[in-house]
């Protein structure tokens, strides 16, 4: 089975097209911080208009617990998408409700309306499966087909995703056909030398991704509160960083795995030990191997990786001729733990071949770090549905438009 792509759905012409975007940016103050979202959706929406569609967006915005709530609006989101788009954009203050309908209604050819969060309905997001199709089945009143765009979304069973995909004429869009061919260039096909980076906070949240890759890939960069359990699983003590002590003998095998395979997993050689979790805290760089020698004993915190480490990782990527990327090397949010995460993102700006950022953390690090998004390979718009995909995992919202 393969994935059925615009193309499929024919003539749109005068036809009512819901585009399921993933439009989930962050919003400090209403006021859009990261519009990398809005701008992955821009393709298929402008196809839409040229194809002389009546687009009705729609996408979820947070965690607002199926109930309205202000601070989630999409109101942001459309005027931004207006300024993109460059054209109008209407504003619906309810999903599937009077205002919505009237604003469908009044949708002329290559016209756009964004509807608001579809998460303020409990149904988007019910684990009752009839509860999701009655939403789902009142979503399918404003279009006559569904372009399902947002990747961020794919791996959740919900409403919007996969029941209306059921009910009207479904199709991908090209923001879901872009990832997946840079995916299917990562796990099928992936020219060699080929380097994972993984980072974040826990070794937890990327043990599939670590099993289904470890046959597969030539190295893998470990840095990230992660690197701390690597770290003890080898008999080191890492003082007060954080620690998955219920993880050490997995990482054992992992570890053990990756000598017999040939594969190299390569670990900081030193890091920046803080005083605190704060912006502000006294740190200093020491071997990995010494953590708890800092000056700050056994309370100290490990916050980054080191300066060498970072120069052998990047050395590592630009070797690369693949290069997949999930999880920031430290706190990046605070300046003075951000250099191991920048020099990362500078070695994939440098490859020789396919740099990809895998969505999530890392995205919002580049961006934050000043790189553009036209400097890398690809840039994810979903961390966690990338990170299924790399497990080998079934996504509903693919395998409901023909993908197998």
């Amino acid at each position: 089975m393969t994935l059925r792509t615009l193309e499929s759905l024919g003539s749109l012409e005068g036809k009512r097209v819901i585009v399921r975007c993933d439009l989930n940016v962050p919003l400090k103050d209403g006021v859009i911080t990261d519009d990398g979202r809005v701008r992955a959706s821009l393709p298929t929406l402008n196809t839409l208009i040229e194809a002389g569609a009546r687009v009705v967006v729609c996408s979820h915005l947070g965690r607002p617990d199926g109930a309205p709530d202000p601070q989630y609006s999409l109101e942001p989101v459309a005027k931004r998408l207006s300024e993109l788009l460059d054209q109008p954009v209407a504003f619906a203050s309810d999903t599937v409700g009077e205002s919505a309908s009237d604003a469908v209604a009044a949708l002329e050819d290559g016209e756009v309306v964004v509807i608001e969060n579809l998460r303020f309905n409990a149904g988007e997001t019910a684990k009752d499966d009839a509860a999701r199709k009655a939403f789902a089945g009142e979503l399918a009143t404003l279009g006559d087909a569904l372009v399902s765009d947002g990747f961020g979304v794919v791996h959740r069973k919900q409403a919007s995703v996969y029941e209306l995909a059921e009910i009207l004429p479904s199709a991908a869009g090209l923001l879901i056909a872009t990832e997946l061919d840079v995916l299917d260039r990562l796990t099928e096909s992936p020219e060699r030398p080929y380097t994972v980076v993984l980072g974040g906070s826990k070794v937890s949240d990327k043990l599939g991704v670590i099993s289904h890759l470890l046959p597969r890939v030539d190295r893998i960069l470990v840095g990230g509160g992660m690197l701390f359990t690597f770290l003890a699983a080898q008999g080191h003590a890492v003082a007060s960083s954080l620690l998955e002590k219920d993880q050490l003998d997995t990482v054992r095998g992992y570890l053990a795995d990756a000598e017999e395979r040939g594969v190299e997993i390569v670990l900081p050689t030193d890091v920046v030990v803080a005083e605190s979790f704060s912006a502000d805290a006294a740190h200093e760089i020491v071997a990995a191997d010494a953590i708890e020698e800092s000056p700050f004993g056994t309370s100290g915190i490990g916050l980054d990786i080191g300066a060498e480490t970072a120069a052998v990782f990047a050395q590592a990527i630009c070797d690369s001729k693949t290069v997949f990327w999930n999880g920031p090397m430290g706190v990046f949010e605070f300046p003075a733990f951000a250099a191991g995460t920048k020099a990362v993102a500078q070695a994939l700006t440098e490859v020789d071949g396919l740099g990809v950022v895998g969505g999530g953390d890392s995205a919002a690090a580049v961006r934050q770090l000043g790189f553009a998004d036209d400097q890398f390979g690809h840039i994810s718009t979903g961390g966690g549905a990338s990170l299924e995909f790399l497990e080998g995992k079934k996504l509903p919202g693919l395998e409901v438009l023909g993908w197998a």
